[in-house]
């Protein structure tokens, strides 16, 4: 287990590594890229906190995503507010919004619970859909991004705002790493496994649970933040149930409940996504096969192949070395 833990840190640093070095040599398109795939990695860990540990599959997580960028939007170009207090202050009310919805949600589970998440997604879509104030179904537009001037980075640059991403999205997975090594976190695994068993030993399992979808809805709440200051412009499809079904596909793609797992699936999906683009316009057809062939090999997504290979290699080493033991022992007897 030990040594399980310590393949997924690398693999993340491996991760970390690549998207730095894919920044060092990208274009503006590159740019682009990056942040997309930033900000899906953060929305994707998000879920992943009540999908993956706590056994919460929502539908209508993108609710809060979207919720996010509007909040953003709606402080920074209608109050005027500088961005960075927009974002703070959109980032908590997101999670207070996310606290109220998991307190009713978390009564029921299983279909109930995706049913309900999704018809409470569906709502949210709808009312900024038909929210004149907001753009409606026009969007909304003229969102300015985060100023750091005062320490010489201007995120108006396409290649210092992939960065900014990057960064943001390293921290959120340093973080969220932490409180799941925590007695927290723990607990939300057992959720995962077996709810009852918690019950019967006393925990308010429910209360754990609202924390966590709590917990994930100011996460993405964030990230709506950070794809409305990448794109300047927002519209309500960033609440719609199919965004929430693209994050979940990202989460089962690179392994459920791993949080490096998620990262891997959003950058694998938004770069399938625009590489399959370019060649066929049937992109969608072929990455379906190839999710499905990922999901029908029996392993947690990519994450389960890489782990899968490396217990091979790293067996097989070991294996090996045992051999090499034996045969200096019975040389030397």
């Amino acid at each position: 287990m030990e040594q399980r833990r310590l393949f997924r840190q690398v693999l993340a640093f491996l991760v970390l590594l690549a998207m730095v070095g894919y920044w060092s040599q990208a274009d503006y398109f590159g740019f682009e890229i990056i942040a997309e795939i930033g900000v899906f990695a953060i929305l994707a860990m998000s879920l992943d906190i009540i999908a993956g540990y706590a056994g919460l599959v929502s539908l209508g997580h993108a609710a809060l995503f979207g919720t996010g960028a509007y909040l953003l939007a709606y402080f920074s170009v209608v109050l005027e507010w500088p961005v960075w207090l927009a974002m703070a202050t959109s980032t908590a009310l997101t999670g207070l919004i996310a606290l109220i919805v998991g307190s009713v949600v978390t009564r029921v589970q299983g279909i109930f619970f995706i049913m309900i998440t999704l018809a409470i997604g569906e709502m949210g879509y709808e009312f900024f859909f038909q929210n004149r104030t907001l753009g409606g179904d026009d969007g909304f537009a003229g969102i300015d991004r985060l100023d750091l001037g005062f320490i010489g980075v201007d995120l108006m640059d396409p290649a210092s705002f992939a960065l900014f991403v990057i960064v943001a999205a390293a921290v959120i997975y340093l973080l969220l790493l932490r409180l799941l090594a925590s007695p927290y976190g723990k607990v939300l695994a057992g959720l995962h496994d077996n709810p009852g068993r918690l019950r019967a030993l006393g925990l308010p399992v429910r209360a754990y649970q609202t924390s966590a979808f709590a917990l994930s809805g100011m996460i993405a709440g964030f990230a709506g933040t950070l794809t409305a200051q990448h794109t300047l412009f927002i519209s309500p499809n960033l609440l719609h149930w199919t965004t929430s079904g693209e994050v979940l596909v990202m989460i089962i793609l690179g392994g459920l409940g791993t949080l490096v797992g998620p990262v891997i699936g959003a950058a694998t999906l938004v770069l399938l996504r625009h590489e399959l683009s370019e060649y066929t316009q049937y992109w969608g057809f072929w990455m379906g096969l190839f999710l499905i062939a990922i999901v029908l090999g029996g392993r947690n997504g990519l994450l389960g192949w890489l782990e899968w290979g490396w217990d091979l290699v790293s067996g097989k080493t070991r294996r090996d070395a045992l051999a090499a033991a034996k045969e200096a022992d019975d040389a030397a007897s």
